[in-house]
């Protein structure tokens, strides 16, 4: 296949050249926020983010990225962190999420990106920790590290004026708001932008570039993604959400990353399997309520926590219950 052998020249050429080397760890971190260890798919999520960055007139989501990436890759080289994970990027997607999350609720400044730059290195030693402790019971890092870090960073914005929480909620109660009915063509951006808010992207032709990156990777995953978004919009709908959360895909993001991570990168696909992946979907979007609910008094967004809680939650009978799934070579 001419995508094969794309990707076995750029592999040689990585062998040869240091820099490129460097390029290609950078790619594959960011692949690994969809689980694809691919510098093509890394590629094409950084080219997601550039254009809604464009887009939008944020360019500094872009750069922080770029940034985070830079930042957690170089430290995990130098506290010599295992070898094999670093090459899949697995210590720098978190510190990339730090970097793309911090510009969006803080104001510019030189301490944000003294932040970006903290955050990222604190995220890898995060992913180390993280790693260790779940590998006990079948689990993975996943986004922990980046979303306890971020929350830190976030609240400590409240507490030190320079760096300036200006674009983070109020504190204060929340309850359900009234929601309307959603038109056709209201679900159809919300399925996509379910997929953008993955990567905090409220942007539809970047929901289209993070699909073709996944598929490149994987077409199951691509699959699952679509799926799980059309199920939380579902679900999300039927209980009664906020209707501009749902159409912003804030209802649905980490209910696609459950989608990928149960159905198709911790467990081998098979009917059996899509129907647990399906109810771990679902409970990811009422854990998304619940936890939109339990922040707000904090004034922090949820970040992909209930991804991570669901994910975990679903994991555990990996190991603990036997034959309940059919497991696949995973993290």
């Amino acid at each position: 296949m001419k995508l094969d052998a794309a990707l076995g020249a750029w592999e040689r050429a990585c062998v040869r050249a240091g820099a490129l080397r460097f390029v290609d760890l950078n790619l594959r971190a960011a692949g690994q926020v969809m689980f694809q260890d691919n510098p093509l798919s890394g590629l094409l999520f950084l080219a997601a983010i550039a254009w809604a960055a464009i887009d939008a007139g944020t360019p500094a989501i872009l750069a922080g990225t770029l940034l985070g990436l830079a930042a957690a890759t170089l430290t995990a080289i130098w506290l010599r962190a295992d070898a094999s994970n670093l090459a899949a990027g697995l210590y720098g997607y978190n510190g990339a999420l730090v970097g793309l999350a911090l510009p969006i609720f803080l104001q510019p400044s030189p301490l944000l990106w003294a932040c970006v730059l903290l955050g990222a290195a604190a995220s890898v030693v995060g992913t180390i920790w993280t790693a260790a402790v779940t590998r006990n019971w079948g689990g993975a890092a996943l986004t922990f590290p980046f979303v306890v870090t971020t929350w830190v960073l976030l609240l400590a914005g409240r507490a030190f004026a320079g760096l300036g929480g200006q674009a983070l909620p109020p504190p204060g109660p929340t309850g359900a708001a009234p929601t309307l009915p959603l038109a056709a063509a209201d679900v159809v951006v919300a399925v996509l932008r379910s997929v953008s808010q993955v990567f905090f992207l409220d942007d539809t032709v970047a929901a289209l570039l993070l699909l073709a990156g996944l598929a490149l990777g994987s077409s199951a995953a691509a699959a699952l993604a679509l799926a799980g978004a059309l199920l939380a919009v579902l679900a999300a709908m039927a209980m009664g959400a906020d209707g501009g959360l749902i159409r912003a895909g804030l209802m649905g993001f980490s209910p696609v990353l459950t989608a990928v991570a149960l159905g198709s990168v911790f467990y081998a696909p098979s009917a059996r399997v899509l129907t647990y992946a399906a109810v771990g979907t679902l409970f990811t979007v009422v854990l998304q309520g619940a936890m939109n609910a339990a922040l707000a008094p904090l004034g922090i967004p949820t970040l992909t926590a209930p991804f991570i809680f669901a994910t975990w939650l679903f994991l555990l009978p990996r190991r603990h219950v036997a034959g309940i799934v059919e497991p696949a070579d995973a993290p």
